[in-house]
Formats: structure tokens, C-alpha cells, sequence
């Protein structure tokens, strides 16, 4: 009672087939994804290589952190302002405000915020669809104070991005 079993009635066989075949579509969606873009790096510091070693000025992040700055960003009914919470801000002085996407450039937003009473200000929206980087300075980039906008909020806190304790972003 030795009946021949026809090879797709046997298991191994289609495992033997399948693993191949769902390797070759996934590296081919992979490749397709891969190739439509998006993936920008979202980092704007000019970065200088040497070797295998990248390096960023973290001059106006020292300067931020020895002037103790911090502020908090509002962005709300076409407005947004930043606010100074701590440090030596010259107020007079208007200040760069850049609203990075985090996965594309093009979608990035610069603005300039004009001294007020309480701080800077400029009318304009920032999109509430997603999360945004931040990072506030004076017009010469002495100085910067970093945050992050998450997604369906109206306020940050901006502070430098090298801590106290190790000198680290």
C-alpha cells in the first residue's frame, strides 16, 4: 500500500517554495519603498568628516548653555510666539525660528519672530499634523536653543542641546 502522493499534498514542499518567494517580494518592496524617497537626513548643522569621524559645531549650543537660555514655544490660531523662560536674551534683537519635519526637507518652515512685550512673535501656522524639531537663535547663529513640537500640541520648551553634566548633546 504504496500509494505515490503528488509533491503539493506534501508540506516541506510548499515550505521549501514559500520561504524563497516571500524573501524575493519583500526585498522587492523593500527596494521600492527604499527608492521613493522621504528619508532625507533632517540634521541641518554642517557636519565635517574626517575618516570615520563626523563632526558638528557645537559652538552655539555652548553659548546657549553658558548664557543659561530656555524658552517655551506657543503656536496657536495663526500665532507663533516664543516666550523666555530663562538666560540672557537680547530682546530687542528679532530671532530665526526653524521648524524642521522630521523626515522632509521640503516641508521645513523658517521664520522670524519680532521682539514684543513678552517675547517674539510672527503670524503664521505650524501644521499640527505631525511632530516638528526646533531650534530657536539670534540672526548671526551665535546661539541656538533646541525642542521638539510633538504631533497635536501648541507648546515646547527650547533649551540648549548640550547638558550640564557631560557637555553632550
Amino acid at each position: 500500500m504504496n500509494e505515490k502522493t503528488p509533491f503539493w499534498r506534501v508540506p516541506i514542499v510548499w515550505l521549501v517554495i514559500a520561504l524563497p518567494a516571500v524573501a524575493i517580494v519583500a526585498g522587492i518592496a523593500m527596494v521600492v519603498i527604499s527608492s521613493r524617497g522621504g528619508s532625507i537626513d533632517s540634521v541641518a548643522d554642517p557636519v565635517r568628516r574626517t575618516a570615520q569621524v563626523q563632526v558638528a559645531d557645537v559652538g552655539p549650543d555652548a553659548e546657549a548653555r553658558a548664557r543659561k537660555l530656555s524658552a517655551v514655544l506657543r503656536s496657536q490660531d495663526g500665532v507663533v510666539e516664543l516666550l523666555p523662560v530663562t538666560g540672557d536674551f537680547d530682546r530687542a534683537q528679532p530671532l530665526q525660528l526653524f521648524a524642521r519635519h522630521p523626515t522632509e526637507a521640503a516641508r521645513d518652515v523658517r521664520l522670524v519672530l519680532q521682539p514684543t512685550a513678552t517675547g517674539w512673535r510672527a503670524k503664521a501656522a505650524l501644521e499640527d499634523t505631525h511632530d516638528w524639531n526646533l531650534e530657536a537663535g539670534d540672526e548671526t547663529r551665535r546661539w541656538r536653543i533646541v525642542g521638539r513640537l510633538p504631533r497635536a500640541q501648541y507648546a515646547a520648551r527650547l533649551a540648549p542641546a548640550l547638558t550640564e553634566a557631560t557637555g553632550t548633546r
